[in-house]
């Protein structure tokens, strides 16, 4: 069955490690290193230079269209054999958001409210990118109905650092 992984960049190797993901999306801040892990093949890790903002701020890389538009042809080209590993530098927000937005992409038949709900049980601290929800909502054709799910379940619960966690792309 396939499935979806989220962890903090302090936890990344680690994590590989543990599941042996085929594809790492890296959603990192620009500048900030990340070395791609020896088992992901070059053409299976996408990373993402985008700041963890909702709007405009100096200095920072706010997300845009063609980043969600990078990320859901990533995620489409995955081919669900392996896990598919998602990793900010925290683990709460980029990356919850990113596994979320692939969830709603490869499931389509799936609730988007059911989906939220899951991702909250899953990771209690997770508090998904807004911006990253609003613009793939739009891009997925949802109608908002990503954006009030993840508006629905709240923030999550304070944390440093979110604990690795997954998500199963169907029911069972």
């Amino acid at each position: 069955m396939p499935t979806l992984h989220v962890c903090p960049l302090s936890r990344l190797h680690g994590t590989i490690a543990a599941i042996n993901p085929s594809h790492v999306v890296s959603l990192i801040g620009v500048g900030a290193r990340v070395e791609r892990p020896a088992s992901i093949a070059p053409d299976r890790h996408l990373l993402i230079g985008v700041s963890d903002i909702v709007e405009p701020m100096e200095g920072h890389v706010l997300a845009g269209s063609e980043h969600m538009e990078q990320l859901l042809a990533f995620i489409r080209a995955w081919d669900r054999t392996s896990p598919l590993l998602f990793h900010c530098w925290a683990g709460i927000s980029r990356s919850t958001a990113a596994a979320y937005i692939a969830a709603c992409a490869l499931a389509p038949d799936r609730n988007e409210t059911e989906l939220a709900r899951t991702l909250r049980e899953a990771a209690p601290s997770a508090t998904p990118n807004a911006r990253f929800v609003a613009l793939a909502d739009e891009l997925l054709a949802r109608q908002g109905r990503m954006v009030e799910a993840i508006r629905a379940i709240g923030r999550g619960a304070e944390a440093m650092e979110g604990t690795p966690f997954m998500l199963q792309l169907n029911r069972g």
